[in-house]
């Protein structure tokens, strides 16, 4: 075994030809082109019969891979031609290159059946090192007779693969920070697609007052609410919760939206709206995951009607009377079972009535203490800012839970949505 040489040992020739090579691996941040001109250049240096550069697979170096393998002539061979694993270990495990001109009996090692397959005779190895961390290996042999290698050309292989080390690693950086920058553009991108699928203006309906946020705890969210026009002079008003979080959710918050849609938009009624996109959701969804859903309709006398799929029971506040209540509890989740038991709940507003709808983004919101925000603060919220408007009852509501979290990072997405009907 050779000892790591020093650049002070290398002759000036070789200190010419190591600038060279330097100045062209390092010219390039490409990373398969970095591996390919590294692997050009120690064969330049070396004149071997054949060279394979390999890069670690894991942290620890243990796995290599080869990703270019060259022949005498600089044609491109077959990485998976016979090469002496044996040495490969060796280096691999020492992290100390070696040399070799006598492979078929050289007894540091055992002699494996690619050396006296491939009749090797001259074998040079190096690891490249970048501090104490193994990138990879360069490894060139010769069958030839009198092409053997020098002590010489080891000092220089191992000069190289140092250098080439470094180089491998800025083009693999490079490659993530590139990869990295892709994916936040395309997430970033993928945002602002799902902001879009929300409204893009809250409904100005005579006799109503809306209100709404969404708030994503991800660059993604699960959550979303919708609110859109019917026929005679109704509305409906959405809010729902996958039960995930991240890119997979909002797909899946995508495809329940345009459902709810669709079905409503075609004149089936709340339950039948709800229940068919369960339907769908059960038969085209492998992924386990599911929705909670409230839909109401709404008409301009103020008649409410709302099915309820499992979702957090909305808040109702009656102003004139000091009436408060969350209502009924109702259904499954869409998505988890066929045939969902949904009911319809039917609502005569009151001029000055309050509708809250939530997602448990609010309710589990926690302090710095792990308690949660609640449907008690929940409601002494609404009650103490009864007689507010819709946009300012919403503001007290994210005022209060902002205060109650002191900072804290949400955990769960939150959408909010404030319906009071003020009568015609």
């Amino acid at each position: 075994m050779i000892e790591q040489p020093h650049l002070d040992k290398i002759g000036q020739e070789h200190l010419l030809t190591l600038y060279s090579i330097t100045r062209t691996i390092n010219s390039s941040l490409d990373f398969d082109e970095v591996l390919n001109t590294v692997m050009d250049s120690v064969m330049q240096v070396t004149r071997a019969q054949r060279g394979f550069l390999m890069v670690s697979e894991d942290p620890d170096g243990a796995q290599m891979s080869v990703r270019v393998a060259r022949g005498l002539t600089g044609e491109t061979i077959q990485s998976e031609a016979r090469y002496s694993t044996s040495v490969v270990n060796e280096v691999v495990s020492t992290r100390q290159s070696l040399l070799t001109n006598n492979a078929q009996y050289d007894n540091r090692y055992k002699v494996g059946q690619s050396i006296i397959m491939q009749g090797l005779r001259a074998i040079l190895c190096a690891p490249m090192m970048v501090k104490d961390r193994l990138i990879g290996v360069v490894y060139v042999d010769s069958a030839i007779r009198n092409n053997n290698f020098k002590e010489e050309d080891l000092l220089l292989l191992n000069a190289v693969a140092g250098q080439a080390a470094v180089a491998i690693e800025n083009a693999r950086l490079y490659r993530l920070a590139v990869d990295r920058g892709r994916i936040d553009r395309e997430i970033q991108m993928a945002r602002e697609i799902q902001e879009s699928l929300l409204p893009r203006k809250i409904l100005s309906i005579p006799g109503y007052e809306i209100a709404a946020q969404w708030r994503a705890a991800r660059e993604m969210a699960g959550d979303f609410y919708d609110m859109f026009p019917l026929s005679n002079h109704t509305f409906g008003v959405v809010i729902a919760d996958v039960s995930d979080k991240g890119i997979p959710a909002a797909l899946f918050m995508a495809s329940t939206r345009s459902m709810i849609r669709t079905h409503a938009f075609a004149g089936l009624s709340g339950v039948d709206t709800v229940g068919r996109t369960n339907d769908l959701l059960v038969e085209d969804t492998e992924s386990g995951m599911f929705v909670t859903i409230y839909y109401s309709t709404f008409h301009p006398d103020g008649r409410m009607s709302g099915v309820n799929a499992g979702h957090n029971p909305p808040f109702f506040l009656r102003p004139s009377t000091g009436e408060q209540r969350f209502l009924p509890r109702g259904g499954r989740a869409a998505g988890w079972f066929p045939n969902n038991p949904l009911g319809t709940l039917e609502l005569l507003l009151q001029p000055g009535d309050v509708l809250v709808y939530y997602t448990d983004g609010l309710t589990d919101a926690e302090d710095p203490s792990g308690d949660y925000f609640g449907e008690q603060r929940l409601a002494q919220t609404v009650a103490q800012n009864a007689g507010t408007s819709a946009e300012e009852m919403l503001r007290a509501l994210e005022d209060a839970v902002d205060e109650f979290c002191c900072g804290m990072p949400a955990f769960d997405d939150l959408t909010l949505c404030v319906v009071r009907y003020v009568g015609l």
